[in-house]
């Protein structure tokens, strides 16, 4: 192993317990991604515990933002929604911290602009206080991260960094020594919820990513059903789905909006197992 390994922080021991469950079940840790309140924040609100009741090991909590990177269409029209209705970051941590029944560890994911625009110690700290284990900034590169890092760090946060097939050994080094909780492996390039995940590619870049960290390596962008989280399962230690479940949120009237995401969760919870 080159890389280095992660001091323990609360949020990342919260995760890996997560993961270890999973493993003692013989199968892979399924992780859920909804965008906060979408469609709004009562639905979302059950969408979430849905989504837990279904089989969700670990939730992935959505802050939307204007100009997001990595965000296909189906993603970029939920956060549009939630923004045009004006839903500001205080209404999202709110959401967050009324989600703190649900026994799984919550991530949020969004953009550094958020972060940095609220600066990173009180980014961090709301995070912390809203029950969060961790924070997922898929534009801040890991040589640019240590101020990030050193308050998340002092938190208790988990921040996990994303490797794609093009990333360097080198690179592929950094990000396995600077990720907390698990290593985010790209299942394709591009946006999401526009391909399926290109199994060869993916199963090459976890091979890569296992001798440079310790943590889970978990497989997202581009698993979309029950078929493709079996193929992911069968090679790494999680698998994350996020379009297709905001697609079944969104696919009707919101009140039926829980079912829908439960039904699809259950659906991918069989795939995980299966694998």
């Amino acid at each position: 192993m080159t890389g280095t390994t992660a001091a323990p922080v609360a949020g990342a021991q919260r995760i890996q317990a997560a993961f270890d469950r999973a493993r003692e079940q013989d199968r892979a840790a399924l992780i859920v991604y909804l965008t906060s309140c979408f469609p709004d924040p009562a639905t979302s609100r059950a969408c979430f515990e849905a989504a837990v009741e279904a089989g969700a090991d670990i939730l992935e909590i959505g802050v939307p933002f204007s100009d997001p990177m990595m965000d296909g269409p189906i993603i970029q029209a939920a956060n549009q929604q939630v923004l045009d209705a004006g839903t500001r970051v205080a209404d999202h941590l709110e959401l967050i911290r009324s989600l703190d029944h649900l026994d799984v560890p919550k991530l949020v994911m969004t953009y550094v602009t958020i972060a940095d625009t609220r600066g990173y110690a009180a980014f961090a700290d709301e995070c912390a206080a809203a029950g969060l284990s961790g924070v997922i900034l898929p534009d801040l590169p890991v040589p640019e991260a240590d101020a990030w890092r050193r308050e998340a760090d002092r938190a208790g946060l988990a921040t996990v960094f994303l490797a794609s097939s093009v990333s360097t050994d080198e690179r592929l080094d950094a990000i396995g020594a600077a990720s907390r909780g698990w290593v985010y492996a790209v299942g394709l390039l591009g946006v999401t919820g526009v391909k399926g995940v290109s199994q060869d590619v993916t199963r090459d870049l976890v091979a890569r990513l296992r001798p440079r960290t310790s943590l889970p390596i978990a497989v997202g962008i581009g698993v979309k059903d029950r078929d493709s989280a079996a193929q992911v399962a069968a090679y790494a230690d999680g698998v994350i789905v996020g379009s297709s479940v905001v697609e079944a949120a969104a696919g009707g009237d919101p009140a039926g909006a829980p079912e829908r995401v439960a039904t699809l969760v259950r659906e991918l919870r069989a795939g995980v197992e299966r694998g």
